[in-house]
């Protein structure tokens, strides 16, 4: 099995209210500013059948307004019922939302959602290591076994769109204040797993993942190798950042770099395992 743990969707009505958008939601303005891939589900299973993926998590983004992420949530969900053997979603929120943050997420949990994000610190002007705003959630999320993805940066290394100050240390800190969360850390957690060679680090992130997304914009091949050794091969995630690579160019580099049983546990094993599925 071939699980993809990093896709986004949008509602096809984002394309023609760009501009709308651009000027209500700071998240949307950022990533979306000069356009911007959106798809369809119809579109991302068509990609996943090119590329060879059998299942796809579909992540939403940290929103700062509350319509616009209760319809991006809505995209997610549709499109996890339309294709309910191919999509799992995850919902995304503003914790400093308060009470309609918890009641969204849990408003989407009862309808499928698997998960709580990606959420962007830096882009919804949070510190998620700090702020209070984050303790119903991750409470609840440990409660109901949710998987929480957190966007995290690298502190060096060249500039792109939603690149931030949640770098490594404050990932770390995230981790350590709710260690009974499930967390995943997209994008190599901003370079986290190499920290994890000092042994308190590891030990810090024993219920945490980190995820391949857009891996080649960022890392040489080696990633992979190097990442799964460190933090150990059972915590690294496949993910493409679709529709912003195509899956196949992020699991060549794996496969790449990789022998044939770590690369099985990246490619999906590992990710049917934190969905509760048989790796078929």
């Amino acid at each position: 099995m071939i699980v993809d743990f990093h896709t986004h969707l949008l509602p096809a009505s984002f394309q023609e209210r760009h501009a709308d958008l651009v000027a209500r939601d700071n998240t949307f303005g950022t990533l979306f500013a000069a356009g911007g891939a959106m798809v369809t589900a119809d579109e991302l299973v068509a990609a996943m059948d090119e590329s060879g993926v059998d299942l796809s998590v579909v992540l939403g983004f940290g929103w700062c307004d509350r319509e616009i992420a209760r319809e991006a949530n809505d995209c997610l969900l549709d499109a996890a019922a339309r294709y309910p053997q191919r999509i799992v979603a995850f919902c995304s929120v503003h914790p400093g939302w308060g009470d309609d943050a918890l009641r969204e997420v849990e408003r989407c949990v009862d309808a499928g959602a698997v998960g709580i994000g990606e959420l962007h610190p830096a882009l919804q002007g949070l510190d998620l290591a700090t702020d209070d705003s984050m303790e119903p959630l991750a409470r609840f999320a440990a409660e109901r076994g949710l998987l929480v993805n957190v966007h995290g940066s690298e502190p060096v290394g060249h500039v792109y769109p939603g690149k931030g100050p949640t770098t490594p240390e404050r990932l770390l800190a995230i981790a350590e204040r709710f260690p009974d969360v499930r967390w995943i850390f997209p994008h190599w957690g901003g370079g986290l797993p190499f920290y994890a060679l000092m042994p308190e680090v590891r030990a810090a992130l024993a219920n945490t993942w980190f995820d391949s997304a857009v891996s080649p914009f960022l890392y040489d091949a080696e990633v992979f190798d190097v990442a799964s050794r460190a933090v150990g091969a059972d915590h690294v995630l496949f993910g493409s950042d679709y529709p912003l690579l195509p899956a196949s160019r992020v699991a060549d580099q794996a496969r790449s770099t990789l022998d044939a049983a770590v690369a099985q546990a990246v490619l999906g094993g590992n990710a049917a395992r934190l969905l509760g599925l048989a790796d078929d």
